[in-house]
């Protein structure tokens, strides 16, 4: 994934230090994963994976059990996923994953930061196109045989397989995420993180200048708690 990647780990630990912000947003995870799968994680393989990305954000495990509760109850909150796509300064795609409870809310927010920012809202598919969804799972290599285990990951439909400072990155494409998902519990592996991931298939070299203005994008939709995942075209 070379530089997009680095670059994405380096705004996901920069995302992580927000913690408030990023509770909410683990919280609405976890309310969609129980309102489509249940509360119980041993049958919800969704909010298995939204529990333990909260491990990873130091998420307190009483926050969890109690958006667990509040996603069970009736009055619980109506949540809705929404995908924005749409240009930022200098011509660099984006796309804009959502959770809200007020749609209307969230698309003049998104609308207003494109344009606040010298960029434009696009319509759905404009440039969607120019990305690649794929399945991402990071987990300690710990002391595991990387030369028996890659040959596991790879029959589970791993394409791309990191290792970088002991962390294991394992890359599927979005069709083979349950697959590995599965695979990776059957070998008793405890995933960290385990998310769908948009990579951009071409990536537009910046000025520094021009960075910044990118940056002013993404910070606003990053302090956004309707706005869950921000992807984008910049090397």
């Amino acid at each position: 994934m070379g530089r997009a990647f680095e670059y994405r780990k380096a705004r996901k630990m920069k995302r992580w230090g927000q913690m408030a912000k990023v509770f909410t947003k683990i919280g609405r995870e976890i309310a969609l994963a129980v309102k489509e799968g249940g509360p119980d994680p041993d049958s919800n393989p969704k909010l298995r994976l939204a529990i333990q990305n909260s491990k990873t954000a130091n998420m307190p495990k009483k926050n969890v059990d109690a958006a667990i509760v509040r996603a069970s109850s009736k009055d619980a909150e109506n949540l809705e996923e929404i995908v924005y796509e749409g240009y930022g300064p200098h011509g660099v795609p984006f796309i804009v994953e959502c959770l809200t409870n007020n749609t209307t809310r969230t698309v003049a927010n998104v609308r207003f930061y494109f344009s606040k920012e010298k960029g434009s809202l696009g319509t759905s598919g404009s440039v969607s196109f120019m990305f690649d969804r794929k399945g991402e799972f990071i987990f300690d290599l710990a002391d595991r045989d990387m030369d028996d285990l890659e040959l596991e990951l790879i029959d589970s439909g791993a394409d791309e397989i990191d290792v970088s400072e002991g962390k294991v990155y394992v890359y599927t494409a979005y069709e083979d995420f349950g697959t590995m998902q599965v695979a990776l519990e059957k070998l008793g592996i405890e995933v960290e993180e385990a998310s769908l991931q948009r990579f951009p298939q071409v990536l537009k070299e910046l000025t520094d200048a021009e960075k910044e203005d990118l940056e002013g994008l993404i910070e606003r939709f990053e302090d956004d708690e309707d706005v869950q995942k921000v992807f984008h075209g910049m090397a």
